[in-house]
């Protein structure tokens, strides 16, 4: 597996690879998943998160974490056969939000940091949380590799 992290922010938050390298590790074992992905990470601002939200989900508004999983099914599609590294998608997670959220939610930007990190990472795989079944299965999940007290994560 492959995470190409593109740090748009500012220098400070550049530690955050070695981070999220190892909660895609983690998080892989976890799930059992074998196959050889690549995933992109971009840390980027409110106004940059926006503009994407605009473009692509027609939402006018700035967003904590945008994911575009890139291996959905799509019919008709030839699959790819092998054990070929394949990009499953991108994660965009607005440092600024994440800032706001850690101040609302009484926890460190790491934490929201590491927390966007996994909850985009998980859609990527195929959760979401349209309905309360999904919700809790996804929010479950993302406790486990995350769970509260980790002092890796705090």
């Amino acid at each position: 597996m492959l995470l190409v992290f593109e740090n748009n922010y500012d220098d400070t938050f550049s530690s955050y690879q070695e981070i999220y390298q190892s909660l895609m590790e983690k998080t892989f074992t976890m799930l059992n998943i074998k196959k050889e992905y690549e995933i992109d990470v971009n840390l980027v601002s409110n106004t940059e998160i926006h503009e994407i939200n605009r473009t692509y989900r027609h939402i006018d508004c700035p967003t904590d974490v945008i994911s575009f999983a890139f291996l959905d099914e799509v019919k008709g599609e030839v699959a790819i056969k092998g054990d070929v590294l394949r990009l499953l998608g991108e994660i965009f997670i607005s440092v600024d939000k994440a800032k706001e959220q850690a101040q609302l939610y009484g926890h460190s930007i790491k934490r929201e940091m590491c927390f966007l990190f996994v909850h985009g990472l998980l859609h990527l795989l195929g959760y979401d949380h349209q309905n309360n079944i999904e919700e809790r299965i996804m929010f479950e999940l993302q406790d486990k590799i995350l769970p509260k007290g980790d002092s890796q994560y705090e």
